[in-house]
């Protein structure tokens, strides 16, 4: 039986919007392209921010070719035999099988890179990934700028009609900088948090 020579891994890029997580993961993406890698791209169709729907896209409209996933068992089914890393931006709209799917990934000799926010509106852990954070063997925490104090925001504050989502909104509305805004802790507001 031949040995698998190839070692897996899992690296994480998280932090609040406007942090420069999507940009991260395109710059990874160039730098694989340049050593001659295969990767493959996959994002969530929920998140159709922008134009290009078939690309992950940075707030500064950088772009990389993606495909788009309803669930997480999708990326396996589009998976190439060839591939050696695959990048996953907005993993946390992303079902729960993608931490058991990145972590076999990783375990098959795979790079697996994520990208995603990892508080939710309300500051709390988002989706699967918490999991996903305490499995990788690398985390890349990002910061933003806090549009308050002009601070290294680590928090996402939702406004509706420019003031703070309650606790008890909805917890996923896609959009951009008409709904959300990088803040401190300090600054983060959430009427009826408990």
């Amino acid at each position: 039986m031949k040995e698998n020579l190839k070692y897996g891994s899992i690296e994480v890029v998280c932090g609040p919007m406007f942090a420069g997580k999507t940009e991260e993961l395109i710059r990874r993406a160039k730098r694989l392209k340049y050593a001659k890698k295969k990767y493959q791209v996959f994002k969530p169709s929920i998140d159709d921010r922008y134009h290009k729907k078939n690309a992950i896209v940075s707030h500064s409209l950088l772009s990389e070719d993606a495909i788009l996933i309803e669930k997480a068992s999708d990326i396996l089914t589009h998976l190439d035999n060839n591939t050696e890393v695959v990048i996953i931006d907005e993993a946390q709209f992303l079902d729960q099988e993608i931490i058991i799917i990145a972590d076999t990934l990783a375990d098959n000799g795979i790079r697996v890179i994520i990208g995603g926010l990892d508080l939710n509106f309300r500051g709390e852990p988002f989706g699967p990934m918490p999991q996903l954070l305490a499995l990788a063997e690398s985390v890349t925490k990002l910061t933003a700028i806090c549009l308050k104090t002009g601070e290294p925001a680590t928090r996402t504050q939702r406004l509706i009609d420019g003031k703070p989502a309650n606790y008890h909104d909805k917890l996923i509305l896609v959009s951009a900088s008409e709904s959300y805004e990088p803040r401190t802790r300090k600054s983060h507001e959430v009427p009826d948090k408990p």
